[in-house]
């Protein structure tokens, strides 16, 4: 072909000569764009601006404002730090170093030298002065043989190891200075666009995370294109330490984890079990509002459950091994999902069309065993319920009921404050569909149904390819927190797969046996994830409607402590949740204290209010907010702060 067409993200087509770049093309349409590209997605494929197009395409030109961007910046920074490493420490084994959500790492063999955090300034400096030299990133196809000659003279064993498993044919390597890598890529144009940097932590990591393999030094990294960028990434973090639910999480006596009842397995505290039953009361009056009926399955299962659903299949591996029982004919399973179960319950009886849709939901304990270096407080534990439902309908019904499921989910979301989301449609990986069970066209299907509803909700879309469960595709809710980051919380997800491996059915109107179509859902998903995300988006402060003690009575001495137990008893007979501090201590050291566990409201009672009958009402972190009487504290404290409905 002398021409090709370009089609880009608003539909427009532009022709160019056959082996144009992205770079061309950015330049084409405008200098501010070349100025700022960093990488290019030719159709559904995120390559370097340098890499020529040779047929027709719908392309995407990425800066630093798209995560295809920081995709490639922070890869190419990987390498950059891999040869600042290789400059500082001739003989270092590089393993793999890919981009992250935020930032980078490179796994590497230091031999028997000992790397601490103490030597992250020296390899930010190296960093630095390599970037500054404004080097290419070269791309170079080799073959398998050429490859392997290569890292076998260089003597790195990591990356002979990874070639095994590569095609001849679709070998790269990707250069800039004088540093080679085996590497599919994107890369930027050159280390120039890196300006500031940052090497973070220092970990330990089992080579292709196996524990029979040795031990790798993993170092993490963060570039920006702007030192400002890094300065205010930088405070983020420091944020970010303070909001940190697992400091919270002790702080406010929420949870706490046991050696001894096992890693990721968290143990909740009185105050946290408030918390989480605040917010099942109130999920579950939304769902009774909406017509679910509510359910109950055992926290195991028989292997055959798992089998037919095709989750062993999927993730049996990844699961607590078998229970075996004294009869040798039983093999149970922890539960690693609550769909298998809901199911079973559909079949107990007969369905009609007229029945439908049933929708069925519990506050279901899963189970799943995760790498013990994956478990991270609350956020990724091996024990989890979900506030989970499965609705069984007819087709017709598919896109009502689906609607109806994200109007669930905005609700949660407003009521606890998440404002920042996007809902990404998660697909099927074209490229793998090995990873799936059922046919093309119910795929096809259930991924445009879910486009549809979202488009008629409003909703802003973004479509992942790789994202979808085995058995359906779904809509993910992306939620960013008060400091920016983004976390998957709610998911709702369209499944013809499973109602047919369990043979599930209704008698439609024509009197013939239908298979119904499947929704699962989970606004808050994870219980422990969401609680955790919550804690940090609202750095503890927790609405008040929520908060697991919304009241401190604080008498000014001893005298009051009889009017002070009087406020505190006729606060809970209203459904109030409140303590008294009674201690031996001055007022401001009760205040402070009561500051310190984040306490909505504080109401402080003298000789004045125990006389008039009232009450001195504090607001947490705005201070003194005059003398009410207890009636009309109460009154007004319950008409601004009940649960939401």
């Amino acid at each position: 072909m002398s021409e090709v067409k370009i089609t880009l993200p608003d539909g427009s087509a532009r022709t160019y000569p056959a082996g144009v770049s992205g770079m061309d093309i950015a330049k084409s349409i405008s200098e501010g764009l070349a100025r700022n590209a960093l990488s290019i997605e030719v159709d559904g494929e995120i390559r370097d601006l340098s890499r020529p197009i040779e047929q027709d395409a719908s392309i995407r030109i990425f800066t630093w404002n798209d995560k295809g961007g920081k995709y490639a910046f922070w890869h190419s920074s990987a390498h950059l730090m891999a040869e600042a490493l290789e400059a500082l420490y001739p003989g270092v084994k590089f393993g793999i170093g890919p981009p992250i959500e935020n930032g980078f790492y490179y796994d590497v063999d230091l031999g028997d030298l000992a790397f601490g955090e103490d030597d992250l300034a020296k390899v930010e400096a190296k960093m630095i002065e390599l970037a500054r030299q404004n080097n290419s990133f070269r791309r170079r196809e080799v073959s398998k043989s050429e490859a392997i000659e290569y890292f076998t003279k260089k003597g790195d064993p990591y990356k002979i190891e990874l070639l095994k498993d590569l095609t001849d044919g679709s070998i790269t390597f990707y250069e800039q200075g004088n540093f080679t890598d085996l590497c599919r890529g994107p890369h930027i144009p050159t280390t120039g666009y890196v300006k500031a940097v940052k090497l973070l932590n220092v970990a330990g990591a089992y080579w292709r995370g196996n524990e029979k393999n040795k031990m790798l030094t993993r170092i993490y990294g963060i570039t920006f294109p702007k030192q400002k960028e890094l300065d205010e990434y930088l405070l983020m973090l420091e944020e970010a330490k303070k909001r940190d639910h697992r400091k919270l999480g002790r702080e406010l006596e929420l949870f706490a984890f046991s050696e001894k009842v096992g890693m990721g397995l968290p143990l909740w505290l009185p105050k946290g079990t408030v918390l989480r039953e605040r917010l099942e009361q109130f999920m579950r009056k939304a769902q009774v509002k909406a017509g679910y009926d509510p359910v109950v399955t055992p926290h195991i299962g028989s292997k055959s459950l798992y089998v037919t659903s095709g989750h062993y299949e999927k993730y049996g591996k990844d699961s607590f091994q078998p229970i075996h029982t004294p009869d040798v004919t039983e093999e149970f399973l922890l539960k690693p999902m609550n769909c298998p179960h809901h199911c079973e319950i559909y079949k107990v009886k007969p369905r009609s069309y007229k029945d439908l849709p049933i929708r069925l939901a519990e506050f279901g304990t899963v189970y799943r065993y995760e790498q013990s270096g994956e478990l991270h407080g609350l956020t990724r534990v091996r024990g989890f319920t979900q506030d989970d439902a499965h609705i069984f309908c007819r087709p017709d019904q598919v896109k009502e009921e689906f609607i109806k499921v994200i109007d669930l989910v905005l609700h949660v979301f407003t009521a606890l404050g998440f404002e920042n989301y996007t809902a990404q449609v998660s697909l099927r990986d074209p490229a793998n569909k090995e990873k799936y069970i059922g046919e093309d066209a119910l795929w096809d299907r259930a991924e445009r149904e879910i486009q549809e509803a979202a488009d008629e909700r409003g909703l802003k879309t973004v479509a992942v390819k790789g994202e979808a469960a085995f058995y359906g595709p779904k809509l993910d809710f992306m939620v960013k927190d008060a400091l920016g980051r983004s976390w998957q919380l709610g998911t709702i997800q369209v499944d013809y797969q499973l109602p047919q491996r369990f043979e599930l059915e209704y008698v439609g109107s024509d009197n013939q046996k239908h298979q119904p179509v499947m929704i699962h859902r989970a606004p808050f998903g994870s219980l422990e994830r969401f609680v955790a995300v919550l804690i940090e988006h609202c750095a503890g402060n927790f609405p008040v409607w929520l908060s697991p003690e919304q009241v401190a009575v604080l008498p000014i001495s001893e005298r009051f402590n009889d009017y002070a137990a009087s406020v505190i008893n006729e606060l809970r007979s209203r459904d109030i949740r409140g303590i008294l501090d009674d201690r031996d201590e001055k007022i401001g050291r009760k205040i402070r204290d009561a500051e310190v566990k984040k306490i909505p409201y504080m109401l402080i009672v003298g000789e004045k209010e125990a006389q008039e009958q009232k009450v001195a009402v504090r607001k947490h972190g705005a201070g003194d907010q005059g003398s009410v009487s207890l009636p009309d504290f109460i009154a007004t404290f319950n008409k601004e702060f009940a649960m939401p409905v």
